[in-house]
């Protein structure tokens, strides 16, 4: 099985819509400022023009962008960008763009900066998959020419994907609000497979998904995760003794094949407990589990709440969402 496959099923189980939210059109200085985002959301910025220094607000570290840039923030961790000169910004002019996002511009006569900034969403309880998989930061480069420091890499449908998005963020024309938030949750899947085809993938899922020894377990748990799979199973489908498969699982991924397993049964298990009509026996056997007693106990441990008291409040969020439309 294929890495794209792997990928496919995540996206399969989890839902991730986006949102472009600002260009900013600036001359240095410049400096923007995001604060911590919420559990379920995922702040990005794409670097059409000129550079950015990303600077995480907690740990103080700093990370040069430029053109053809993406970076995203898996943790929601509050960041600011800047243009690394050190001098005092001037004021920006914002103004509603008529699709809905908006135009954020000011009078600095420095290095020019053309940036896309937005947000993914996802929903719970997947958001908790993507705090424990994915890395505090992740950056992928879509442009070729730019050196390789794995950080990235070259995706031409990346390219192409990044460049229709300047270029609907830029026009008035009928649809474009809706194009650019569909071209954002394609974004969302194409950084993340950039990001797994790297020689120097992120420590986590990426990493363990580039690798080519360990990518046949990681397809098959998540094509067929009811199946009791075992450790011997999974290193022999790896052609690797149980000890190696372990510790090389261990060391990609920073956790065990058993841990990863469960986390995808339990998001599994919270799609289908959404369904009225889907029992909790029935789920409990859909996800692999022939006790409902164990199943209750997983879930419980997973997501820190019972399967009854995750479908009412599954269920009243829906309620909610409808009555706000």
């Amino acid at each position: 099985m294929s890495q794209v496959d792997w990928l496919s099923h995540l996206l399969r189980m989890i839902t991730v819509t986006g949102r472009l939210e600002v260009r900013c059109t600036y001359g240095a200085p410049w400096r923007v400022t995001w604060d911590q985002a919420a559990a379920h959301e995922i702040p990005y910025h794409v670097v059409l023009k000129g550079r950015a220094v990303i600077e995480d607000t907690k740990t103080g570290q700093t990370r040069e962008l430029m053109s053809g840039d993406i970076v995203l923030l898996p943790h929601g961790s509050g960041h600011v960008l800047h243009d690394g000169s050190g001098h005092e910004p001037g004021p920006t002019r914002n103004h509603q763009g008529p699709s809905g996002w908006m135009f954020s511009e000011n009078d600095g006569q420095g290095e020019r900066l053309d940036m896309l900034c937005g947000r993914f969403f996802v929903e719970p309880p997947h958001d908790r998959l993507i705090r424990d998989y994915l890395p505090t930061t992740l950056m992928v480069r879509s442009m070729d020419g730019r050196g390789d420091d794995g950080a990235g890499s070259v995706s031409n449908p990346l390219v192409s994907l990044v460049e229709l998005m300047r270029t609907e963020s830029a026009g008035d024309k009928p649809g474009g609000h809706a194009i650019l938030n569909a071209l954002t949750s394609a974004l969302f899947t194409l950084v993340l497979r950039a990001a797994s085809e790297s020689e120097q993938a992120p420590a986590g899922l990426l990493a363990l998904a580039g690798h080519p020894r360990l990518a046949p377990a990681i397809s098959a748990m998540f094509a067929d995760p009811a199946r009791p799979w075992n450790l011997p199973d999974l290193a022999n489908l790896c052609s690797m003794s149980r000890a190696t498969f372990m510790r090389h699982f261990q060391e990609t991924l920073g956790r065990s094949a058993i841990e990863l397993l469960a986390d995808i049964r339990m998001s599994l298990a919270a799609n289908q407990l959404k369904k009225p009509a889907m029992t909790t026996e029935a789920v409990a056997d859909e996800v692999g589990y022939r006790s409902v007693a164990s199943f209750r106990r997983a879930f419980t441990d997973k997501m820190g709440m019972t399967p009854g008291q995750w479908r009412r409040l599954a269920h009243e969020g829906e309620q909610c969402a409808a009555l706000s439309q």
